[in-house]
């Protein structure tokens, strides 16, 4: 137990080091963000080299903001981290990699959490260095509370992306308000 312990104090430390060059925008203040998505699994083999393999990844986790899953079996998680300091990681995993795409201050007056999810959907990740790829998936769990909020999120992904059409009614009736179409497209995934 208290080698697990220090494992995790060794990796906090090295992220309190690593974000130490996240730089900010007018346009994105109060986030913070890496020239390009900082290799999460990358520090932690340098905090940990040859015991990174038996760290647990997901002891880092404060919370999860959302969850989705593709037909074909694929995953994506966004998450935060929150560090000691006062300081929350914005990070994404897949099965390929876990990455820290942005960093906040948990007492900041603006609400960051909502901010990110704003430009991660407006942007369809372009501003964090990511992109939307594979389409709609097909299931979403979420923590998120404000249900308008989330639409709001998927309907701005989608447009950027250009997936309008992944999630149309299937019966080709089209909707005046593509929201209306993402409220129930996200009602079945949900």
């Amino acid at each position: 137990m208290l080698g697990r312990r220090d494992q995790k104090v060794r990796v906090l430390q090295a992220l309190e080091r690593a974000i130490r060059q996240f730089r900010t925008r007018e346009e994105i203040w109060p986030l913070r963000v890496p020239a390009q998505p900082l290799s999460l699994d990358e520090i932690i083999r340098k905090a940990l080299a040859h015991e990174a393999r038996d760290f647990d990844r997901t002891s880092l986790r404060s919370r999860s903001l959302l969850h989705l899953a593709w037909d074909d079996g694929s995953t994506w998680e966004l998450w935060i981290l929150s560090l000691p300091s006062g300081i929350k990681l914005y990070c994404d995993s897949s099965h390929e990699e876990s990455r820290i795409l942005a960093s906040a201050r948990r007492d900041s007056e603006i609400d960051p959490d909502r901010l990110f999810l704003e430009l991660l959907g407006e942007t369809a990740g372009e501003e964090f260095g990511i992109e939307m790829a594979g389409g709609a998936p097909s299931r979403v769990r979420s923590t998120i509370d404000d249900r308008a909020q989330l639409v709001d999120f998927f309907v701005h992904l989608f447009e950027v992306a250009g997936i309008e059409e992944d999630i149309r009614a299937p019966d080709g009736v089209r909707q005046p308000d593509f929201r209306t179409d993402v409220e129930r497209w996200l009602q079945s995934a949900s």
